[in-house]
């Protein structure tokens, strides 16, 4: 069980999309700069930032995994 949800975890982990995570109006702004190096830059900024509260949710909720498993293997 252990291996098959590591698996499957390298294997989300890996298998990504490019995706553009512009607001309609920031977009606008900047298609219309040369370059597009600006546009690259926000667009990871806010990729960035959604990825921290992911993280952090997958931080708690492991300890939570971990806690439980714990409490429910000691008594048997």
């Amino acid at each position: 069980m252990k291996t098959k949800v590591l698996w499957i975890s390298i294997l989300l982990l890996f298998a990504t999309l490019d995706v553009e995570a512009q607001c309609a109006m920031c977009r606008a702004v900047l298609e219309s700069e040369e370059g597009q190096k600006t546009a690259k830059g926000i667009n990871n900024g806010i990729i960035y930032l959604m990825i921290i509260p992911y993280i952090l949710i997958g931080t708690v909720g492991y300890f939570i995994y971990k806690n439980k498993k714990k409490s429910t293997g000691s008594e048997g």
